[in-house]
């Protein structure tokens, strides 16, 4: 079973976000938590919220145990930017642009997934039988 959480319009920048992402995607959701508490970056409270989510949605809506649970996968997308103006020398004005980030955590349980590895195996033999039929 598949536990799909999307937080959008997160600011901070999809750049800063694929970094976490990449560093947070190979641990446990419940140890990624942890550690992401205790930094103190911006984008490690805000992954953090998010993580907490997709997990509270997995206990409260799906009944299922937090222990078994892992990161299927961690999507980071751009999110629309705001523009924003800094003025300059001369009357002139530069655009900053802030940008913001949609993030889709999908979670499954750790025995699930032998089950999809079973299933993918019948689909591979029924496609050599009918190879091998044509």
């Amino acid at each position: 079973m598949q536990i799909v959480s999307i937080s959008r319009y997160i600011r901070i920048s999809p750049k800063k976000a694929k970094f976490l992402a990449n560093t947070v995607k190979k641990m446990n959701p419940q140890d990624a938590v942890e550690r992401l508490s205790a930094g103190h970056q911006k984008g490690y409270t805000l992954f953090a919220k998010a993580i907490k989510s997709a997990l509270s949605d997995s206990v409260n809506n799906y009944k299922l145990d937090k222990n078994t649970l892992i990161f299927k996968s961690l999507e980071v997308g751009k999110g629309p930017h705001f523009k924003r103006w800094q003025p300059v020398a001369r009357g002139m004005a530069h655009q900053i642009k802030k940008r913001t980030t949609h993030l889709k955590i999908v979670l499954e349980e750790q025995n699930s997934k032998s089950q999809v590895t079973n299933s993918k195996q019948i689909q591979n033999t029924k496609i050599q039988k009918e190879d091998k039929k044509k």
